[in-house]
């Protein structure tokens, strides 16, 4: 099991969502921005913010960093072990599983992920066996769009893609591209664009609390 951060909105919470950092960073990345969501008191949501493995990663010359998965070339669609990549996927339905062992639906359970970590989630959320809650995809790109084949429990995913206009590392195109791909497997993704980097800002944390407080509502 991934080691993880676990915060909770509320006690005995009913709904969860797994929240996946990029490369070089850890599960501390994202935490901060539990309460900076705003989420109503209602809505009592267990955050868990896993620790990705340390992997030598070939583009930063085999230094060994926390990684999903290594990164082999920086092409504009970016060569990936995509083997790294679906057991990372793995690990995070396994949260998914242990989350579901402890009594939370698994339509109230959505995966979050920025850059590398959004990556695994359109694996690990698409390729699931029971219908989730949502996706969230951040900075990201769908590095697996050509070889996976949704299950049949999340073709009608609930889908949020947001991407910075001014994004040095994963050109915003490839946001762009990933929200067409999931067209093509018959879902619907919301976009947002920003004028930012490859960062988060005030807007997007503003327009991913909406996201989550309209799909969890809509899974009561």
């Amino acid at each position: 099991m991934l080691p993880y951060i676990e915060r909770e909105t509320g006690p005995r919470p009913d709904a969860c969502v797994i929240w996946l950092h990029g490369l070089g960073a850890d599960g501390h990345d994202f935490a901060p921005i539990v309460p900076e969501l705003g989420l109503p008191p209602e809505l009592r949501v267990r955050f868990i913010f896993p620790h990705a493995p340390a992997i030598p990663v070939t583009i930063n010359g085999g230094f060994v960093m926390p990684a999903w998965y290594d990164i082999l070339s920086m092409e504009i669609d970016r060569k990936v072990d995509e083997a790294q990549l679906r057991a990372s996927a793995r690990a995070v339905q396994a949260l998914i599983e242990q989350q579901i062992g402890q009594g939370i639906d698994s339509r109230r359970i959505v995966l979050a992920g920025f850059s590398q970590g959004g990556a695994v989630a359109y694996e690990a959320a698409l390729g699931f066996d029971r219908p989730l809650g949502g996706l969230i995809a951040m900075s990201t790109y769908f590095a697996t769009a050509g070889s996976l084949e949704p299950n049949d429990a999340n073709r009608q995913l609930p889908v949020q893609v947001l991407h910075g206009s001014r994004d040095p590392v994963v050109p915003e195109l490839l946001g762009q591209k990933a929200c067409r791909e999931l067209e093509l497997l018959g879902l619907l993704p919301e976009y947002h664009s920003y004028p930012m980097e490859h960062s988060v800002c005030a807007a997007e944390i503003t327009d991913i609390s909406r996201f989550l407080c309209r799909i969890l509502a809509l899974n009561d």
